[in-house]
């Protein structure tokens, strides 16, 4: 296959599309008129408010024989991961449990109307684990990162047990290296089938992030309750921020530019953000404000691409799983664990019907 037909260019500096589903995708949502990006989000019902509480949204808020019924259309289940965290004083502190949440839900509703939900689950951590820079901002609740990682590997099981074996854990928070260890650790010590993921939901749609000089429609790149994140409250959820406290602060570095990159990798630096610390100080110190960007520049209007291109990825994803396994299968055992089908076949059956057994009876292998 020729270079031309592997990638479609753009006249954006470093932007190029693969030509398969995914870029195919984000090629359409970047071409895309703003009635057409505005069209899509009414397809979701973007903005809704927060579905926490209501009937029949999540799996816990859901009477039980719909649940069954629901995932008997569609077993996979997105788990929308965020934290509490200080984000200015024109921003709440579950901002990023707000903003993926409120994701999730727009593709329930989405694939609700095809008449197949994707299932949701709570967000398990409303606190979340932070790096070690936020430690010490009033507002920032960190939770230990075994805790964490433990509380997720239990989440995991349980729901693998209750027959959602295709898990993804959509994150909106600083502590994606944690969610990679809970996966790993939850692989190596159960070896169950099953599709298994966590992604940076910012990070999966990078380009719409992409500043003015990039074709892009911010003015400054994504890092912390900045211009990109008060552009997602004030999009999702109006009601909870106010533009009277929004401030513009800068982080102090003690190194030159170059080194390590920003929230969403736009400059392919040698190190992303999280992979090091002690060369900028500390939020307390620098920006103890709990913003880190210019908040004040954000708009409703700056959100609506990304998040209409998370949405359409994301049904992507629910869509390109259940073609491969649908309802109610897996990945082959044997291809993807050390245990053979006979030992799991009574552990992949229904939840409660005829032969079933739950996980908890499997002896466990591997790493403990």
């Amino acid at each position: 296959m020729t270079e031309e037909l592997q990638y479609f260019t753009t006249d954006q500096p470093g932007l190029i599309f693969e030509n398969n589903a995914v870029g195919r995708l984000k090629k359409e949502i970047w071409e895309a008129s703003d009635e057409e990006i505005d069209a899509i989000l009414a397809e979701y019902g973007i903005p809704s408010p927060v579905e926490w509480g209501k009937p029949g949204s999540y799996i816990q808020t859901t009477v039980r024989w719909q649940v069954e019924e629901d995932r008997r259309k569609n077993d996979i289940v997105f788990v929308p991961v965020g934290c509490t965290e200080l984000h200015g004083r024109h921003l709440p502190s579950a901002s990023d449990t707000l903003y993926v949440s409120q994701i999730c839900e727009a593709v329930r509703r989405y694939t609700a109307r095809r008449g197949a939900p994707v299932n949701l689950a709570l967000p398990p951590l409303m606190y979340g684990s932070h790096p070690y820079h936020h430690i010490g901002m009033p507002g920032t609740i960190p939770v230990r990162e075994n805790v964490a990682r433990e509380l997720l590997i239990d989440v995991m099981l349980g729901l693998w047990n209750d027959g959602f074996r295709k898990q993804i854990y959509i994150n909106n928070h600083g502590h994606l290296w944690m969610l990679e260890s809970a996966l790993q650790q939850f692989m190596k010590r159960y070896h169950l089938p099953g599709i298994f993921r966590v992604m940076d939901w910012h990070r999966a749609v990078r380009e719409f992030f992409r500043t003015t000089e990039k074709g892009g429609k911010l003015d400054t790149n994504f890092v912390h309750a900045d211009e990109s994140e008060t552009s997602l409250g004030l999009l999702l959820h109006p009601e909870m921020v106010d533009m009277r406290y929004a401030v513009d602060t800068e982080g102090k570095s003690y190194l030159p530019e170059g080194h390590f990159d920003k929230a969403v990798d736009p400059f392919a630096r040698p190190s992303r953000w999280s992979e090091g610390e002690g060369h900028f100080a500390i939020e307390i110190a620098a920006t103890p404000e709990g913003v880190v960007g210019k908040a004040t520049h954000g708009s409703a209007e700056k959100a609506k691409r990304p998040v209409a291109a998370i949405l359409r990825y994301l049904t992507l994803v629910n869509d390109e799983i259940l073609e491969a396994f649908p309802p109610g299968t897996v990945p082959p055992v044997e291809e993807v664990t050390l245990r053979t089908e006979a030992e799991m076949a009574p552990f992949l059956r229904e939840p409660l019907s005829e032969g079933w057994r739950p996980v908890y009876a499997l002896p466990k292998i591997g790493q403990q």
